[in-house]
């Protein structure tokens, strides 16, 4: 019984990531289609740069893996994002979750804010809130001809609450919220834009290849359940380095998608055809330029 709930399981996940591959691929954006990684797929237009791991339910996957996404996104310069049908229960549509901190909504929700059509409403500890564009707002109520003391007994709150909502940007409970939209629409709130607020980039040197990186003036950080074992950056120059004596099949496209420079650096013998080196030749560069160069070269 169990194995036969996992493969549904596995069946459904795979329907929905080749739905959302589809979509994305229709709206212009260059899809590629990753496995054993931390992210399922990764998507560019332009410098739009999506990295997404897409589930079934969002509570079953780990902090671990969102840490890594979060981690690997701010290296390439790309929004992380969890795409659900359900968290425990359904996944509403137009509503932004969050699982560990990254932004977690459904593929409805996706495609309108592909569209720009954000979403406004929002899943907090508080349950669903949105955000009220003082100024919108405002300008809205004297449109339509709505006093203070109109409005407020429309709301069911005080004239003073209202002028607070107009003076600033005030989170409101769902139920304040449905009853503004149903006077003003959703152009009074503050849509949230999913692919903005990108993390900073951050080093960690766990391995001699990362500490070499950071020695050279990179940021570096070794990486797991990815195509590639090391991600490192300066300022525009971005390089995805995979350590072992086997390339990955993903690892050139991947990089080839991204605009970065790839590197293996082979334990043995190693290839000609390829940016390639040993570990010794690659400790022993002494400049950044040096190895950019060397990478520029193929």
């Amino acid at each position: 019984m169990f194995l036969k709930y996992v493969k549904v399981a596995m069946f459904m996940k795979r329907d929905l990531i080749d739905k959302i591959a589809v979509f994305l691929f229709k709206e212009g954006f260059t899809v590629k289609g990753l496995t054993g990684s931390c992210f399922d797929l990764l998507a560019r237009k332009q410098e739009n740069i999506l990295v997404i791991k897409i589930l079934e339910d969002a509570n079953s996957v780990s902090r671990e893996y969102v840490e890594e996404m979060g981690n690997v996104a701010a290296y390439i310069g790309a929004t992380p994002l969890i795409i659900a049908e359900k968290a425990g229960s359904n996944l509403e549509d137009n509503v932004l979750y969050t699982r560990f901190g990254m932004y977690t909504l459904n593929f409805f929700t996706l495609s309108n804010s592909i569209k720009n059509r954000f979403p406004f409403i929002k899943r907090t500890q508080a349950g669903l809130t949105a955000y009220i564009d003082g100024n919108k707002l405002r300008k809205k109520r004297e449109e339509l001809g709505y006093s203070l003391n109109s409005l407020s007994k429309k709301l069911g709150v005080t004239k003073r609450m209202i002028t607070r909502y107009e003076n600033e940007d005030s989170e409101i409970t769902i139920s304040k919220a449905m009853k503004l939209y149903n006077i003003f629409g959703g152009e009074v709130f503050n849509e949230i834009d999913i692919f903005s607020g990108k993390k900073m980039v951050q080093s960690r040197d766990k391995s001699d290849f990362s500490k070499k990186y950071i020695d050279l003036g990179f940021e570096a950080r070794d990486t797991k359940k990815t195509p590639f074992d090391v991600m490192a950056r300066k300022d525009n120059e971005l390089i995805l380095t995979e350590i072992g004596d086997k390339t990955k099949p993903d690892f050139s496209s991947l990089s080839m998608l991204l605009d970065a420079n790839n590197l293996v650096i082979f334990r043995k013998k190693k290839p000609k055809n390829i940016p390639a080196m040993t570990k010794k030749e690659f400790l022993e560069f002494e400049k950044s330029n040096q190895l950019i160069k060397f990478l520029k070269e193929f």
